[in-house]
């Protein structure tokens, strides 16, 4: 008997195509014994049914099935299993893929247990880490398994791994090779991604190497899994193994056996670890229903002509009617907002239009220039102006935990990019390093964050009545009546809604930010994700896959999603007339122009923002430097 098992999860999907043969022995309970014909492991970047296609294809003709030895099949309801090919679906998205088909699910946990109580009978538990959950099941003799599962938290988890590669810069698949050259671990917060965030990049900031950062992080994913599933439940050999971290990283093998005193002895890691539910839910795909399929059916089992497109549960306005539309939006914007006089685009000295001294043929910088540096948390901005506040040279880089190094090689490169030495007529630093760089480099100024934006905002707008700036993991809304600022509000201990809101995602399903963004404004049923903290939005964004959205939906959700965070959980506006008639918004997150277009939908307000949305604190610093040089 041929079985397909398919596990959809909330970032991949795994495919088993397995042959069960009847073998009966003393030792084995069960009179069957499947044998893995073929696999395939892929991400699916929110296209579930798409690359689902492609994969059965694959899986096809691997295994050496051929159309001829199913020709003439069709799907029937028999006690003949020989018939054709059986189906199980499983994963955290696949339900809803599954209604549309009309095959059998089966909840994911139970399908990797029924792995275990047919081929591993002396198993006593079994962990199962995924890309954005973990699970832990108990096997007693005589008793029905007991199923833990991970709650909305996603620490302890395949993505929580995936992020800490990405604040070491390295790829997932590297971890294991520095793990296993640590020397000391260090504690890190693994419960919460936001809080492992701030733990790392002290690490970082006090150059632990990325060994030991690595080694920390998998010691860390262990403890966490064991302490919030087992819960004082005591764990015996065997313990049994499975998902893709445990499949790619042996290191988290290591410390997970080390958190349960146990050695490697005790442990059983199956040859296809990573598609364990997926075999699971093969073999529970005749228990419940007998439907076979012949394998031109299995061919088109997820294309559109078979599945069809379930209606989404709830949508918003399209950010823009077309593409024509949206450039239309973008041309005025640069016309009202002064991208003309700003100009984004000059970031080379060989580009920049610098008067000629007629008697020595060379180019000279005849004017006063002045110097704005925003040392963020994690990136290091720098912003170079004259006196007419016209920018002449540009510099974003990541601060690596080295604030000082970050604004040292910034300047390198702008004297690079100058050709020349210059001199500073005035300087000013805000930020997170602030007092660092003023005092180390000798600015002349420093001032806080919002003043630097409402700076930067009312140089381009006069009137401003609202500055908005929303940065990677913070936001800042400034109140302004008659040029002066009235109030300012923050976020807290949230980050929803910031920029690392939407990049977090946009990785996750396998695009680039500017990607991600660009998709949003051409959705036209964007999806409502509503106003949920990062962690609950991804169990959104799993419903919004099962029902069917498709990526560029999802995007524009996000889009909207920022905006009401920021409006309704961290202003909680009674009334939009409190933002006035003339709102500026800026930020990296404001790169992202649904972001901007969304804010208008809802507010129906105008909104207007400059050429350099991710610069602005630092502009804002320059401009204070020049108006203190007077």
């Amino acid at each position: 008997m041929y079985k397909l098992g398919i596990d959809i999860g909330s970032t991949t999907i795994k495919m088993a195509l397995i042959k069960v043969e009847s073998q009966k022995s003393k030792d084995r309970p069960s009179d069957s014994k499947p044998v893995v014909l073929a696999t395939d492991y892929r991400r699916h970047n929110a296209e579930p049914m798409k690359v689902g296609q492609e994969m059965i294809e694959g899986i096809l003709q691997r295994s050496g099935l051929t159309a001829s030895k199913a020709n003439g099949l069709t799907a029937t309801r028999s006690n003949s299993p020989q018939d054709g090919l059986s189906i199980g679906i499983t994963g955290s998205v696949g339900m809803g893929c599954a209604q549309r088909l009309g095959i059998g699910f089966h909840q994911e946990v139970i399908a990797a247990a029924e792995v275990v109580k047919q081929l591993y009978p002396d198993v006593h538990c079994l962990v199962d880490i995924g890309g954005e959950d973990s699970k832990m099941i108990f096997f007693e003799e005589g008793c029905v398994p007991e199923m833990r599962m991970n709650g909305n938290c996603a620490g302890g988890t395949g993505a929580f791994i995936d992020q800490t590669a990405t604040l070491l810069g390295v790829e997932t698949s590297e971890l294991n090779a520095l793990a296993a050259k640590a020397e000391h671990i260090y504690p890190i917060a693994s419960r919460c991604g936001v809080f492992s965030k701030t733990d790392i990049q002290n690490l970082i900031s006090r150059s632990v190497s990325k060994e030991d950062i690595a080694a920390s992080m998998l010691h860390a994913v262990s403890i966490q899994v064991v302490s919030a599933l087992a819960r004082g439940t005591e764990v015996h050999p065997k313990i049994f193994l499975c998902g893709g971290p445990f499949a790619y990283i042996p290191e988290l093998r290591k410390h997970l056996l080390k958190a349960v005193e146990m050695t490697e002895e005790n442990c059983v890691v199956p040859e296809f670890t990573q598609f364990i539910p997926a075999i699971g839910t093969a073999l529970l795909s005749t228990k419940e229903q007998s439907t076979m399929y012949n394998l031109a059916q299995v061919r088109s089992l997820f294309s559109n002509d078979h599945c069809g497109v379930a209606p989404l549960s709830g949508t918003l306005p399209p950010l823009f009617a077309d593409e024509a539309d949206y450039q239309n939006w973008l041309s005025d914007k640069r016309k009202k907002y002064g991208h003309n006089t700003i100009n984004s685009q000059l970031t080379n000295f060989s580009k920049l239009s610098i008067p000629t001294d007629r008697a020595l043929g060379q180019r000279t910088l005849n004017t006063q220039l002045y110097l704005g540096v925003d040392s963020g948390s994690t990136t290091t901005k720098l912003v170079l102006i004259n006196e007419q506040g016209q920018l002449l040279f540009t510099d974003y880089s990541y601060n690596n935990g080295n604030s000082l190094q970050a604004f040292h090689s910034a300047l390198q490169r702008m004297r690079d990019a100058l050709g020349q030495d210059i001199e500073i007529a005035g300087s000013c630093s805000t930020g997170y390093g602030e007092q660092l760089l003023k005092t180390a480099f000798r600015l002349d100024y420093g001032i806080v964050e919002t003043m630097a934006h409402f700076m930067a905002a009312k140089h381009l707008q006069p009137n401003v009545s609202f500055v908005l700036d929303i940065g990677g993991q913070d936001m800042k809304a400034i109140f302004v009546e008659n040029g002066s600022i009235q109030r300012i509000e923050i976020n807290e201990a949230c980050s929803s809604g910031c920029g690392s809101f939407i990049m977090t995602f946009a990785r996750q399903l396998g695009y680039e930010v500017s990607d991600f963004a660009h998709m949003a404004t051409l959705a036209q049923h964007p999806y409502d994700l509503g106003t949920r903290c990062t962690v609950f939005m991804n169990s959104k964004v799993k419903q919004a896959m099962r029902e069917g959205a498709q990526v560029d939906d999802i995007a524009a959700g996000f889009s909207y999603s920022v905006i009401k965070n920021c409006l309704y959980k961290v202003l909680k506006l009674q009334s939009f007339d409190q933002l006035g008639e003339h709102i500026m918004v800026q930020g990296g997150t404001f790169r992202n122009h649904s972001v901007v277009r969304a804010l208008e939908i809802l507010s129906g307000k105008e909104v207007g923002f400059g050429p350099i949305s991710e610069l602005m604190g630092a502009y804002g610093c320059a401009l204070y430097a020049k108006g203190g040089q007077r």
